[in-house]
């Protein structure tokens, strides 16, 4: 893969890139530390919501993640679609946030699968992420694409074009 680093007049290009890749990849890895360790979980970002810096997701205001978080705020977010071979890992601040209006603002039917009563839910709670740190990893070539850049750096002893790898400091 290439390991170009975002220019000052691409930015606006990377973010916009970041953007349509996360939107393709709806369940993410949510890294906490505590006691040093690290923990992950699977967290959704509610696919519709556009990436502008900041991640969103929700969560029970009293649940383990949360303590996690009040303890050590800095988290990571790492999306994987291994079909597609698009990587992304988004580093940054973590806070709770129970603003009744963002909540309903992000609120999609399907969260009721984990939040029965809707945006009513008492304990209900938004983790959100301030980004500081995007790299990502974009292999979506197809197949036939892809096997050809390894046989050519086979057969000529050079690194295969596979993909984009670009690195976003917000």
């Amino acid at each position: 893969m290439s390991k170009t680093a975002a220019t000052p007049g691409s930015r606006s290009e990377t973010l916009a890139k970041i953007r349509e890749l996360t939107k393709q990849i709806d369940f993410c890895m949510l890294t906490t530390e505590v006691d040093g360790k690290l923990r992950s979980r699977p967290m959704s970002t509610n696919g519709e919501v556009e990436f502008d810096g900041d991640l969103w997701f929700f969560t029970y205001g009293k649940s383990h993640k949360v303590e996690e978080i009040e303890g050590e705020p800095h988290v990571n977010a790492s999306f994987s679609d291994t079909k597609s071979h698009v990587y992304i890992s988004m580093s940054g601040t973590a806070k709770l946030v129970r603003d009744r209006e963002k909540i309903k603002e992000l609120w999609r039917p399907s969260l009721k699968l984990w939040f029965p009563k809707g945006v009513d839910e008492p304990d209900i709670a938004l983790i959100k992420v301030h980004v500081d740190f995007v790299e990502y990893w974009d292999n979506s070539k197809n197949w036939l694409a892809q096997t050809f850049e390894m046989t050519k750096a086979l057969v000529t002893g050079t690194q295969p074009d596979l993909g984009e790898n670009k690195k976003l400091a917000l």
